[in-house]
């Protein structure tokens, strides 16, 4: 009987062990993927601005010379912006609003400064869209800066949680 219980026991702590740790590893994804973002965003701003091609080029260039797994989403915005023959690049950016959030774990605020580059991007002269990028990327860095401060608070945080919860649980059995 001793032994049942002390597997069960390592079970609840095993258990929420990992549950702590998975969870500590979302603001991980989350800032890494800010980062590979702001990557691609700079990629961007260089193929529309400097090398001046159309923007169906741009995304798929970003998509290829973008780091990360968040580089997929110039693809599906290229591929949802050929497809479905929108006139408006706006629309493949909202296309891809959900998968922003439920995929790369990006938050609602973060999202809208992503949101606002597909609102200004190629509808404004090169130096407007210039501007535009610096300001969108300075945002997506220091929201960055924000997600990789909220990382390293949660991610010796959650696992230890979890462990003590475990713990709790078993000393509640006990």
């Amino acid at each position: 009987m001793g032994l049942v219980r002390g597997v069960f026991y390592l079970i609840i702590l095993f258990s929420t062990s990992m549950i702590g740790f998975l969870y500590g590893g979302i603001f991980n994804k989350r800032a890494i993927n800010l980062l590979d973002l702001e990557y691609c965003l700079r990629i961007l701003q260089s193929e529309v601005i400097i090398g001046n091609t159309t923007l169906a080029i741009a995304l798929d260039n970003t998509y290829r010379k973008g780091k990360g797994e968040i580089a997929y989403i110039f693809k599906a915005i290229e591929m949802d912006l050929m497809e479905e023959k929108r006139n408006d690049i706006y629309h493949s950016f909202l296309a891809i609003e959900d998968i922003l959030s439920e995929r790369y774990l990006l938050e609602r605020e973060e999202i809208e400064v992503f949101l606002f580059l597909g609102e200004v991007l190629g509808k404004t002269n090169r130096l407007d869209q210039r501007d535009n990028f610096i300001f969108i990327i300075d945002q997506i860095r220091n929201l960055g800066i924000q997600a990789e401060e909220k990382r390293l608070i949660n991610k010796t945080l959650y696992p230890k949680l979890g462990i003590l919860i475990g713990i709790g649980i078993i000393i509640i059995f006990i």
